[in-house]
């Protein structure tokens, strides 16, 4: 209900007037979600590309990462949207961070997607980086609004391109420091 989402959503403002008080949402609010389709949405980006990055991590690894890019999709979207009220939840952000890692380490791999009543193998570099495409013009028209006063809700577009972001860099400096590299 609205008092559970009020207690442990990332909420901006209240993040902004009470830090320490407020630490605990930046994680519990990536294990919430805003209804079964923004579940089912991220467990399927999470089935299909989440795999091979864990395998490349292991499992602690991937955890840590997964994590790590969960708070800085967070604070991203905290950065664009400080004075907002709106409740932040998902898992979204640390999936753009798995999307993210997938288009640096397996840069070769094909998807089977679903285009007009038929699968089509795809390049997951397209798919993924149409993708992050709409994350950017998304994100630069949530920011064309620009009374603080009025909260616009629906997406953390901001929050997916950060974790996106963190995915890259992540990825980036795990194959610098060596990590496997093979491809899927």
């Amino acid at each position: 209900g609205d008092e559970f989402i009020r207690q442990w959503a990332f909420i901006p403002r209240r993040f902004s007037q009470d830090p320490a008080s407020n630490v605990l949402t930046i994680f519990t609010s990536m294990f919430m979600h805003g209804g079964w389709m923004h579940l089912l949405g991220n467990m399927l980006y999470l089935y299909i590309f989440g795999d091979n990055v864990e395998d490349r991590f292991g499992r602690v690894g991937f955890l840590a990462f997964y994590i790590a890019a969960g708070v800085c999709a967070t604070f991203t979207q905290y950065y664009f949207s400080e004075g907002s009220n709106l409740p932040n939840v998902g898992a979204s952000g640390a999936i753009a961070g798995v999307l993210g890692a997938y288009m640096l380490m397996f840069p070769h791999a094909r998807v089977s997607v679903f285009i007009i009543r038929q699968v089509v193998e795809m390049p997951a570099l397209i798919v993924i980086g149409f993708w992050i495409v709409l994350q950017l013009v998304s994100g630069f028209g949530s920011i064309a609004h620009t009374d603080e006063t009025v909260d616009t809700g629906g997406v953390a577009y901001w929050a997916h391109v950060g974790g996106f972001v963190a995915g890259l860099a992540v990825a980036y400096l795990y194959g610098r420091r060596g990590g496997p590299s093979r491809t899927a």
